[in-house]
């Protein structure tokens, strides 16, 4: 398997449901959104953009299975599995605000192979493949070096269907803007990722993931010299929901202090 030839291929794929996600948005309307629950949105866009990403992969891959936000497709429950996001940011491109982006990841097991973000606004593509460095549009790119916490700018999620954790997660929240640059909240965990993989974050924490939010965006910020885990410090973040994201220097304070507020809240 030519692990690079694949992700550029699927490159173009993302680029392509891009493209299409972009057009629709002019002639969005807000009425032809559907609730999956409560704060969980859905439109004819990202199943139309999901159904896209599926036809096209499986054509490249067809011994892979798919993990996908809106069901499509079939796990592979031993082997190889596309872990896709079509829109990720549904309820920015519901409001016609950035950034939204698709995501695509390949896994062996739970082992990521490749990832691949694009975020439709800025026309912004990240990626990267095992053995490569993480690229932005084929540039190279690192984390930032940032060396403690009082210097870094610290991008979250808000949970949108979970509340149970809300106190803990609150007093984080308090203690960040007390002790850093500043919080923010895009609204697509992927873009917050491969903002961090190129380093204008600095660091990343949420809790109530899914892996298609979290899979390509936390091995291109490994790809890119960062670190990763959850809310223990451990490595049960692609199906476990939590995930910590920063560059390797401030990595360990700021991974303890989330531990701090966090540890044991961030399951759901």
């Amino acid at each position: 398997m030519n692990i690079e030839s694949i992700c550029r291929k699927v490159i173009d794929i993302a680029r392509g449901a891009g493209d299409f996600i972009r057009t629709e948005r002019k002639s969005f309307r807000r009425e032809s959104v559907e609730a999956k629950g409560v704060h969980d949105y859905v439109s004819h866009v990202d199943k139309k953009a999901e159904g896209m990403l599926v036809e096209k992969l499986q054509a490249l891959l067809p011994e892979a299975g798919f993990i996908a936000e809106e069901g499509t497709g079939k796990k592979n429950s031993n082997g190889l599995n596309w872990i896709i996001d079509p829109l990720d940011g549904t309820t920015n491109f519901i409001h016609g605000m950035p950034p939204f982006s698709v995501s695509i990841a390949l896994a062996r097991n739970e082992e990521i192979m490749l990832g691949v973000i694009y975020e439709i606004n800025l026309d912004e593509c990240f990626f990267s493949w095992e053995g490569a460095p993480a690229f932005l549009n084929g540039s190279e790119i690192k984390v930032s070096k940032a060396a403690n916490v009082s210097d870094s700018l610290i991008a979250t999620g808000f949970p949108f269907t979970d509340f149970r954790n809300m106190e803990p997660f609150l007093n984080s929240f308090r203690h960040f803007m007390e002790n850093s640059h500043g919080l923010r909240r895009l609204g697509s965990a992927a873009v917050d990722l491969s903002y961090v993989a190129c380093g204008r974050f600095d660091a990343f924490y949420e809790y109530g993931l899914s892996p298609w939010d979290l899979a390509a965006g936390s091995f291109i910020v490994r790809q890119a010299g960062g670190r990763t885990c959850d809310f223990t410090g451990g490595n049960n973040f692609l199906f476990g929901g939590e995930l910590i994201a920063s560059n390797p220097v401030v990595f360990d304070e700021f991974m303890s202090t989330v531990k701090r507020f966090m540890k044991g809240h961030g399951k759901s």
